[in-house]
């Protein structure tokens, strides 16, 4: 009899742990509310949170700049853009609130949280990708604000060499540029340790002045997780890209075919999966 006893009490501490466990990470009501420096809510602010809600859609505020989530206790990353604003980011700690005792099935209460924006040095973050011609736009949302490289900077950071193999000219072609993870690194994208888990969903979106785009993987683009070369070249063969090609040139060495060898770059835009 004792050990059937100690047996039950056990079973009864496993299933008791158990229910206690899973009533501390019930979701959360908690209002994040976006204003400007005045104090004003900003209205249709786009909102980034990670670790994502489990059913994330499209994350805005509503007319008064407020946003209602679910959320486990814990904490999280939260990224703000608006127009006009300059980006936001900040943690939050969702805390684990107790259930009322007059009705076990009641919500757990509201937790408010306000995210101050600044008003931005040009009015807007957001900059149209034609006007950086003559030069490169690199954006990461929601990691970084755009930055826009003249082809002087870029011809002033650390260059590599690789060959590329074009099967269109069935030539060896020698380029050499700026590996395309530098430059993502000064936007603060993802990599290294830090490409794991939902990063590994983000993607590049590689644009030319003529509209013409390519895509990569994020993973591809970073040499601590995947062989070759994304460059963004400015020489072949030891010479500058002419105007067909250049000023600045996608190469991706692994590519069996240079599909993906944007001429003319304009631009590079980081891009989260939805």
């Amino acid at each position: 009899m004792g050990a059937k006893l100690l047996n039950f009490l056990a079973l009864a501490l496993v299933l008791f742990s158990s229910a206690l466990t899973a009533q501390q990470t019930d979701p959360v009501s908690v209002t994040v509310r976006v204003t400007d420096p005045t104090g004003n809510g900003v209205p249709h602010a786009q909102l980034r949170v990670i670790p994502a809600p489990d059913a994330a859609s499209k994350l805005e505020t509503d007319e008064q700049g407020k946003l209602t989530l679910d959320l486990k206790p814990g904490g999280y990353a939260i990224f703000v853009r608006a127009p006009g604003f300059k980006t936001a980011d900040t943690h939050l700690d969702v805390l684990n609130a107790d259930l009322p005792h007059s009705d076990s099935h009641a919500s757990k209460p509201a937790q408010t949280f306000g995210i101050k924006l600044e008003i931005g040095p040009t009015g807007s973050p957001i900059v149209n990708p034609v006007s950086s011609k003559g030069g490169l736009l690199v954006s990461a949302y929601p990691y970084h604000d755009p930055i826009g490289f003249s082809l002087a900077e870029l011809k002033a950071m650390p260059h590599v060499t690789a060959v590329f193999h074009n099967t269109h000219t069935n030539a060896d072609e020698t380029y050499s540029g700026i590996r395309l993870s530098d430059l993502l690194g000064k936007v603060g994208a993802p990599l290294g340790p830090e490409l794991r888990g939902e990063a590994l969903t983000n993607f590049v979106v590689a644009g030319g002045a003529d509209g013409y785009q390519a895509v990569l993987a994020l993973a591809e683009v970073d040499p601590a997780f995947h062989p070759g070369d994304v460059l963004v070249a400015d020489t072949m063969n030891g010479k500058p890209l002419d105007e067909h090609a250049g000023p600045l040139k996608l190469v991706v060495t692994e590519d069996k075919r240079p599909a993906r060898s944007v001429r003319n770059l304009t631009h590079i835009e980081l891009k989260l999966f939805p």
